[in-house]
């Protein structure tokens, strides 16, 4: 584990490679699994805040949805999370060219809202968990429908966290990124003297 300011972090964070390849997944992140993006409270605040702004760029199907249930729902694990369209997509998503999108970073870019899509889909794969004590952990989370963005930081020599530069700024600041491209120089560093030994 690495750890950074009140932050505790996998060694993969900085070790792995990783950079998103839409063209191979198709943004099967929003589409698939069992419960929606995970959302802090200030983030439902302005998504209900600027909803009206955001529906243009949702389908029926997801403007049916959070109009019958809210924006967000709460997961088995008690977390807040996008409503989800019959189970399944998130009703935030629209789909370009068969990709799925995200209809609120649509609307942020377009610049009818100031808020781009929540932090945890910005930061994927890196997952965040808060602890009691205040610390912060954040973890690389692992999936099969992301072997394509493995293959894509591999070819293009960009880690996990290189991959997610934007986000971790939003989230952390420039200097807890500093933070970790000087982790990253150590760990190569010590690599490169263990080859020559």
């Amino acid at each position: 584990m690495i750890e950074i300011e009140d932050k505790l972090l996998s060694d993969d964070i900085v070790e792995e490679y990783f950079c998103c390849n839409l063209s191979d997944c198709k943004g099967a992140c929003c589409i698939e699994g069992d419960s929606g993006a995970p959302l802090e409270l200030d983030e439902i605040d302005k998504i209900e805040e600027n909803i009206d702004a955001i529906k243009p760029f949702m389908t029926a199907e997801g403007i049916a949805s959070i109009e019958k249930d809210g924006v967000f729902t709460i997961d088995i694990d008690g977390d807040y999370t996008t409503t989800l369209v019959n189970g399944a997509e998130c009703a935030f998503v629209f789909r370009d060219k068969g990709i799925a999108l995200c209809s609120i970073e649509k609307a942020f870019r377009e610049g009818v809202i100031e808020n781009i899509k929540p932090i945890s889909c910005h930061l994927y794969p890196i997952r965040r968990k808060k602890f009691a004590n205040g610390m912060e952990g954040l973890n690389y989370h692992r999936w099969d429908v992301c072997k394509g963005a493995i293959l894509n930081g591999e070819m293009k020599n960009c880690k996990v966290y290189e991959g997610v530069k934007s986000a971790i700024e939003r989230a952390y600041g420039e200097e807890f990124y500093g933070h970790l491209t000087e982790v990253d120089r150590i760990i190569a560093a010590g690599e490169e003297e263990i080859a020559e030994d």
